[in-house]
């Protein structure tokens, strides 16, 4: 990750949570809000990850990486810096979430107390979800093995997931099944913090 994907992240994940990306509201949102606070941190040690001279980055990193860890364990959240995550997350409700480090999110996507992307070991869904852009996960979702969800999805609350689910669909049960194609629409708010 560069410095200016680095910026472009949290002023992303910043316009989600308080509609503008000033200093002002970096420092209330960071002040007040969890889910926030710990994106904040898991975006500085992805950057930090890589950062180059890793002489002078390395130690940044290490305090980093103890951060995050207080905050997962403070909050209840466990999104490795390793994931890739796409700029404009927001967690509403910290607590019990869970993300493999080899799951995909998209960009504006939210994630609600209780969501696991987790890995599926065997069989034709082998493998790590992969969410796409504008994607609502319920509280309790869990989303499992190789599968494929795309754009403008909602899933319902204590929804599991175990298939490919088609861009705009609604998607609820165990397991899960589309019920309409009416997408995200009214879950993802304030994603157009770039135009």
């Amino acid at each position: 990750m560069t410095r200016d994907e680095l910026r472009r992240c949290w002023q992303a994940d910043l316009y989600r949570y308080a509609g503008e990306s000033s200093t002002g509201a970096l420092l209330r949102r960071f002040a007040s809000h969890p889910g926030y606070r710990y994106t904040f941190a898991m975006r500085l040690c992805s950057f930090l990850r890589t950062a180059e001279p890793r002489r002078l980055h390395r130690p940044l990193e290490l305090l980093a990486r103890l951060w995050l860890r207080r905050l997962r364990h403070a909050y209840g959240i466990d999104v490795p810096a390793s994931t890739r995550v796409g700029p404009g997350l927001y967690i509403n409700h910290p607590g019990g979430i869970v993300v493999h480090n080899q799951a995909t999110i998209g960009a504006n996507c939210n994630l609600s107390h209780g969501v696991t992307l987790g890995e599926g070991n065997r069989g034709p869904r082998k493998g790590f979800p992969v969410v796409g852009d504008g994607v609502y996960i319920g509280p309790g979702a869990k989303l499992v093995g190789g599968i494929a969800v795309g754009d403008d999805v909602a899933i319902g609350a204590n929804c599991v997931v175990t298939a490919d689910v088609p861009d705009h669909a609604v998607v609820v049960g165990v397991p899960g099944r589309v019920i309409s194609h009416e997408g995200a629409a009214g879950y993802v708010n304030r994603t157009d913090w770039d135009r």
